[in-house]
């Protein structure tokens, strides 16, 4: 049986065994909020479902071609990502515990009335929006040439078999499929650096020493990332939304142990785009290497990438339903909720069928929103509600800058491929807190 033929049984399998197993939601606390017998996530679950639920297909990818082109630094660049756990546990325990809200939405309401919301709303959507289809086409790439049928048929498939059991249980079937599709990607992820570390002529010390700690060769990427990492987790509802499921305490250690497991998980998956550097290859490593080492770790890497995109995929539909059914309390059903995911599948499918690129859905849309960081930083901070206004839109101007590259040459202090990135992210988000604090220093 051919490569192909294996890949169409590990996504059809896969999905209909986890359609099978998902709970069946029958109110809308078990839809929208992942109540199971009326008890909240523990810390294992929660952990799992945060980690798996960012280890997303176009993030593995992107770790593998990190590595590939900058050794073991392009893997720590991208995991400095996960320090949005982190910052995003803390913050959102002190919201909750001190600033006594109950969601995102409320304490945005709260404090900047309901056009702020309906700003971050849209922003949201655009986000949710992307996860989609950035996830699906790594998949198609497993099948075909972008382009080709195969291509086309194993994303359309793929996502309306994802769709499936997101419908019948909501936010309880991602949570619940997440700790399953965790397990999967530890076992697999460790089958294939098995197999890489027992090639010859590759050890763990040349994955250690690989790469080139400087700016220009990597370093641009993570302090970007540091620096996004205190704005990118609140415009991503697949995260915050878990950050009010379970008590205060539980939800805090889980976020902060998702931050350090995820960025090892992201660190350890680089290594296989470290061992495609030292070979030469050329091209997705992940998908080169599988093809060195022959059909079964090939088709082992395929299920990761399946594995990892569809708990990313059933979490973005569970978070764009609860988005519009709870959040902006359109309709707080589970027909509505299920409509929700239907709209967003088929909309978010509609850029596979355009020239889109993985890599720039993170960074892009993580540059547009650095104007969040002084909201949530400062969250028990009092300032006029023009604060939030200037912050945001001053984000979004940057985020323009980096799309048309339009920032000025001499305001970038390195070299090599993300200086625009890093640079823009510095000094937007020094014009944004300055423009935040601004109405509240004339009011002084």
């Amino acid at each position: 049986m051919s490569v192909e033929y294996w890949q169409w049984i590990l996504v059809i399998g896969s999905s209909l065994l986890l359609f099978f197993l998902s709970p069946l939601a029958k109110n809308a606390s078990e839809f929208f909020k992942a109540t199971h017998r009326k008890k909240a996530p523990n810390v294992l679950m929660l952990t799992g479902s945060l980690i798996i639920s960012w280890i997303f297909a176009k993030s593995i990818t992107n770790a593998a071609n990190l590595g590939l082109d900058y050794g073991i630094v392009g893997g720590v660049a991208y995991a400095g990502y996960y320090l949005s756990f982190a910052v995003a546990g803390l913050i959102i325990y002190k919201i909750r515990v001190k600033g006594g809200f109950s969601s995102i939405h409320e304490f945005l309401t709260t404090k900047f009335g309901k056009g702020a919301v309906a700003l971050f709303s849209i922003l949201i959507c655009i986000r949710l929006f992307n996860e989609v289809w950035s996830n699906t086409i790594v998949i198609g790439t497993y099948f075909g040439d972008q382009g080709t049928q195969a291509y086309y048929w194993s994303i359309l498939i793929f996502t309306a078999l994802t769709l499936a059991y997101a419908l019948k249980g909501g936010l309880s079937s991602s949570i619940f499929t997440d700790v399953i599709q965790m397990g999967l990607f530890a076992i697999l992820l460790s089958v294939i650096l098995g197999v890489i570390f027992t090639a010859e002529d590759f050890t763990i010390k040349d994955a250690a020493t690989s790469g080139t700690w400087s700016l220009d060769l990597g370093l641009n990427l993570f302090f970007a990332a540091l620096i996004q990492s205190f704005s990118y987790p609140f415009h991503d509802p697949v995260l915050t939304d878990r950050g009010f499921l379970s008590s205060p305490k539980v939800t805090r250690r889980s976020f902060i142990m998702a931050s350090i497991l995820g960025a090892i998980c992201i660190i350890m998956f680089s290594i296989i785009g470290v061992y495609a550097q030292s070979e030469g290859f050329k091209g997705q490593a992940a998908v080169e290497v599988g093809k060195a080492f022959g059909v079964v770790i090939l088709l082992v890497i395929n299920f990761i990438m399946i594995t990892s995109a569809a708990s990313t995929l059933d979490s973005t539909f569970s978070s764009f339903s609860k988005l519009l059914a709870v959040d902006l309390n359109l309709g707080n059903t589970l027909k509505f909720g299920r409509l929700a995911m239907i709209a967003v599948a088929i909309l978010g499918t509609i850029p596979v069928f355009l020239d889109a690129e993985i890599l720039s859905a993170t960074t892009i849309s993580g540059t547009m929103v650095i104007g969040l960081t002084p909201v949530f930083l400062f969250w028990n901070t009092k300032v006029p509600k023009l604060s939030f206004y200037l912050s945001v839109c001053c984000g979004l101007v940057f985020g323009f800058l980096l799309v048309f590259g339009w920032f000025p040459e001499a305001l970038k202090f390195s070299t090599g491929k993300y200086a625009d990135l890093l640079w823009i992210n510095v000094w937007g988000i020094l014009c944004c807190m300055m423009l935040y604090m601004l109405p509240k220093w004339i009011k002084n």
